[in-house]
């Protein structure tokens, strides 16, 4: 079965893959009087509507460090419109000629760079902010993963901030986009936010644990502080209640005890994992179901302790927050401000952390 990452439809908007992207009037004036781009000028609007709703000083710093993040070319890709796959030019090269000629190309600007298919980046600050409230504070120095990464751009933020990421995910979207040196590798700090040494991103592009190669970068990233996992790991998606679309599920390559055992293997003792997952409202019994609605852990609570985890907090509400930050970012409108979704009824949030014991 493939392994998809579908994010939940209660993110960040962009239009669809292909289509132009307009910023709205007041944000591209605002960006012509900062001189930032549209994509960036997004950015730092979302940095400082969330930033009143962040305590620690983990996820101020995250949100601050926003207005160091580079400019960046477009990029050109092509994607097979059947399979979904999408190419760089040198592997689209590589194809045989009649493959590479049904290619379509498409142009993938600064906005798809940090917002991809996705939605904000910024969206992480919850997940950091909860990892501060169990004891991991300062991202210098420290060994960051993220399970299902997505989008670069809060691999950037952390790195800016001393850390040394890791995101792992197998959509040739993303091994197609994220294909320049520049993206990976060393980080200069952000200004004003943090002068120590600088952090560095890595990107591994396959199925870890399953994938040999995928886990010797893994592991030569590693031991990890703080493992992530946002829209990923959720109950939906690997353990559906209801038949669902193939398309629409992770199948995660192995066993749930191996993934698990794999996670408290790389984690140094008393790293953290934080698995945070938004979700839509399900769909009633007479239509499709929604995987992506089914925020719950996919791993048990006696998964967890066989693995060898201490089990800080398992399917915890988090529902207020989410719609708050939601609000912040624009999640209740569409591209002409107007107010299209109602939160309270539509969008939930729940998350799972647990540690290795010291």
């Amino acid at each position: 079965m493939l392994f998809v990452l579908l994010l939940a439809a209660c993110a960040s908007r962009p239009p669809p893959i292909g289509a132009p992207v307009t910023a709205v009037p007041t944000q591209t004036q605002r960006a012509a009087e900062s001189g930032r781009t549209p994509a960036l000028q997004q950015l730092a609007n979302e940095a400082a509507a969330l930033m009143p709703l962040v305590i620690s000083d983990l996820a101020k710093r995250f949100l601050r460090a926003t207005d160091a993040l580079p400019l960046v070319a477009a990029r050109s890709t092509l994607r097979d419109d059947n399979t979904r796959e999408f190419f760089s030019p040198a592997e689209a090269a590589a194809l045989p000629a009649a493959r590479r000629e049904k290619l379509a190309k498409l142009e993938l600007d600064e906005y798809r760079y940090y917002f991809t298919k996705y939605g904000t980046p910024l969206a992480y600050v919850r997940a950091l902010e909860l990892a501060a409230t169990h004891g991991f504070n300062d991202p210098k120095g420290a060994h960051i993963l993220d399970f299902g990464y997505g989008s670069i751009g809060h691999l950037r933020l952390l790195a800016s901030l001393g850390a040394h990421t890791v995101g792992v995910d197998p959509d040739s979207y993303l091994s197609a986009l994220y294909r320049e040196p520049s993206d990976q590798g060393a980080v200069a700090p952000a200004r004003g936010v943090y002068r120590g040494a600088p952090g560095s991103v890595t990107l591994v592009h396959g199925r870890w644990p399953k994938d040999g190669a995928s886990t010797e970068k893994v592991m030569r990233g590693g031991p990890y502080q703080l493992v992530l996992s946002k829209n990923t790991l959720k109950r939906g998606y690997l353990k559906p209640e209801r038949r669902a679309n193939k398309n629409q599920l992770i199948d995660l390559g192995v066993p749930d005890d191996t993934f698990l055992t794999s996670i408290h293997q790389i984690l140094k003792p008393g790293g953290l994992m934080v698995i945070y997952n938004l979700a839509p409202r399900q769909s009633t019994a007479d239509k499709p179901f929604l995987p992506q609605a089914d925020a719950r852990s996919p791993f048990t609570r006696e998964q967890f302790v066989k693995a060898g985890f201490n089990i800080i907090a398992f399917d915890a509400n988090d529902h207020d927050f989410v719609r708050r930050m939601g609000l912040a970012v624009g999640w209740d409108k569409n591209d002409k401000g107007e107010v299209v979704n109602d939160l309270a009824a539509n969008l939930f949030a729940m998350f799972t952390i647990v540690a290795r014991p010291p």
